[in-house]
């Protein structure tokens, strides 16, 4: 992609804040601009093609440019461009949304409630949370736990539930009362010898040694990821939520699912709760909900929650929250179309198919000298990136390794994320098998090209 000092780069650099970006080094190297999509490539202003194998910033499930939802987009905007959802006001696309996605939720929920991103849904999801314990009596139950390197969302409550350290720093996050605990990272984390149920049992023993040193009666809810996304696609160790719940049971905290990476068959289930049994007391979902192709988001809960919420508004006089865009008729309505179109194709096969082929596609990356580790799910994976396979010894931060990879990834034509030492793939459910063979080519191409300019030095 092409920098240059006199063209849409420079009125970027002169207008523009882009997120997750060191806003330093952006004025001297410029954005690399990215003019089309289609299928699972993008085209950057030179006309150079990629193969983007993160589906953007993991939602782009049905590639990009879909034509199918533009033309259910320009319909509804002819038809009903804008309404909102307050104050009894209704129209189809929102109906519609909410009963398919009653219909198809790994547990039995009650009702949704629709918001415009992953991170307003979480934000919601934490302020239901209080609602609903003031509603039962319970005020003091405020505090939330979640995980280290948990992504949960940018906005002030969000931010503060995630467990990532840059996102808080000067930020002043975390707020009061947002804890955190292990993340359970099993290659990176387990003592020697342990297995993954002991290592499981150990983080399990952590948390319930949280919760009583907080005092149960203070804690409100516990929030995690089926698999931990923006970590670097870690796959939680055997038995792992199984004992998380049994502890969350055990002092009657409810659990908060964060599908919004996992969800429409990304783990190849439905739901990542279904893949790991997960019993959700509220769950949030947005990326795939719309295939990227519009902004929207929803919390699903259950009947518990509901009935308090239902007495709570009713002795305050109204449910007094909302957002202007929340549930748009034209995201509903495209996001409605994505989930005929998941059916059709049979999302879930389909994930668990190309989910096989990649793993065969990156098996030789796991005797490369750079990679420690590879674990994957359906059709999601994350490779751990090693100075030294037999000690598991990470480099340091000064060489960067991440960033390396990733930049010599897409000089051979691949987009992949990059957090730290891991890399991570999650490729539109749409891609075939040639195009997830070339993943896993160029990769290798890559991890060939770190490791020469490595040795050399």
């Amino acid at each position: 992609m092409t920098y240059r000092a006199n063209s849409i780069a420079a009125r970027d650099i002169a207008s523009v804040i882009h997120p997750q970006t060191n806003l330093q080094q952006h004025r001297t190297a410029g954005p690399e601009m990215t003019q089309r999509g289609e299928g699972v490539c993008i085209y950057d202003d030179d006309g150079r093609e990629y193969i983007d194998a993160t589906s953007g910033l993991w939602c782009a499930s049905l590639g990009f440019s879909t034509k199918r939802l533009a033309k259910v987009a320009y319909d509804q905007m002819c038809e009903l461009s804008y309404y909102h959802l307050y104050r009894h006001r209704s129209h189809e696309p929102a109906i519609e949304l909410a009963e398919r996605l009653l219909a198809i939720a790994p547990v039995p929920m009650s009702k949704v409630l629709f918001q415009c991103s992953g991170s307003e849904a979480n934000d919601v999801a934490i302020k239901l949370v209080w609602y609903y314990h003031n509603a039962i009596g319970k005020p003091e139950k405020r505090k939330i736990i979640s995980r280290h390197m948990g992504y949960h969302g940018s906005t002030v409550a969000s931010a503060s539930l995630s467990g990532k350290p840059d996102m808080h720093a000067d930020f002043n996050l975390p707020l009061d009362g947002f804890l955190h605990t292990d993340w359970p990272h099993f290659y990176r984390h387990s003592e020697p010898g342990e297995s993954e149920i002991e290592y499981s049992s150990r983080l399990a023993q952590r948390l319930e040694s949280l919760i009583i040193s907080e005092g149960p009666e203070t804690i409100a809810a516990f929030f995690a990821e089926p698999v931990m996304g923006a970590a670097g696609g870690v796959v939680p160790p055997d038995g792992y939520f199984e004992k998380i719940q049994s502890v969350l049971r055990k002092y009657d905290i409810l659990f908060v699912v964060d599908e919004v990476v996992c969800g429409y068959g990304r783990t190849g289930r439905m739901w990542g709760s279904e893949t790991y049994n997960i019993q959700p007391d509220i769950l949030t979902t947005a990326k795939a909900l719309s295939a990227a192709a519009l902004p929207i988001s929803a919390v699903m809960v259950n009947d518990k929650i509901y009935q308090a919420m239902l007495d709570e508004s009713d002795k305050l006089g109204s449910f007094a929250h909302g957002f202007t865009y929340a549930g748009h008729p034209v995201s509903a309505a495209v996001a409605v179309e994505t989930l005929k179109i998941y059916e059709e194709i049979n999302v879930v096969k389909l994930a668990q198919e190309n989910g096989e082929i990649l793993s065969q596609a990156l098996m030789p990356a796991k005797d490369h000298p750079l990679v420690g580790d590879v674990s994957q799910v359906g059709l999601l994976a994350g490779i751990e990136l090693v100075c030294d396979k037999a000690t598991r010894k990470l480099f340091g931060p000064e060489v960067g390794i991440g960033a390396r990879v990733v930049a010599a990834s897409q000089r051979h034509g691949l987009i992949h994320r990059g957090m730290g030492d891991r890399v991570a793939f999650a490729p539109p459910f749409i891609i075939n098998e040639a195009e997830i063979q070339s993943i896993g080519k160029r990769f290798i191409q890559a991890l060939d090209d770190v490791w020469a300019e490595i040795r050399s030095h």
